[in-house]
């Protein structure tokens, strides 16, 4: 996975992850990452926003589009490659951050990428 396609995320019935996931569960392989709040507003950097709950102590975490690997409309759930380890160990992000803080985006992007690279 290049940084490119760390935020190119799946095809969904529109086209696209659109505003019509916001309240979706999200599932990682070893279970339930929370529920996505809101979508990325910054072009080119396509992320989930979840509201991770109890297991993050109440934080926001995010996600980049390109870790999404399916989305079932009917159940409202989308589901994502990585653990919730491999999510909780990623960059820190804070519930009032600006999701279109460049830095962050930019060290969240090489974190996944060196994920899928087998490196994380």
């Amino acid at each position: 996975m290049t940084m490119e396609t760390v935020w190119a995320g799946p095809e969904h019935t529109d086209g696209a992850l659109g505003e019509g996931v916001i309240g979706y569960d999200v599932e990682a392989p070893d279970g339930s990452v929370g529920t996505v709040i809101r979508l990325s507003p910054v072009p080119g950097f396509d992320h989930l926003v979840i509201d991770a709950g109890v297991w993050k102590f109440g934080r926001s975490v995010v996600v980049p589009a390109g870790m999404v690997t399916g989305v079932d409309d009917a159940a409202r759930v989308i589901r994502v490659g990585c653990t919730k380890d491999q999510i909780k160990d990623a960059p820190r992000f804070e519930r009032d951050q600006d999701t279109g803080d460049l830095f962050y985006l930019r060290q969240l992007g090489a974190y996944y990428e060196a994920l899928s690279a087998g490196q994380g």
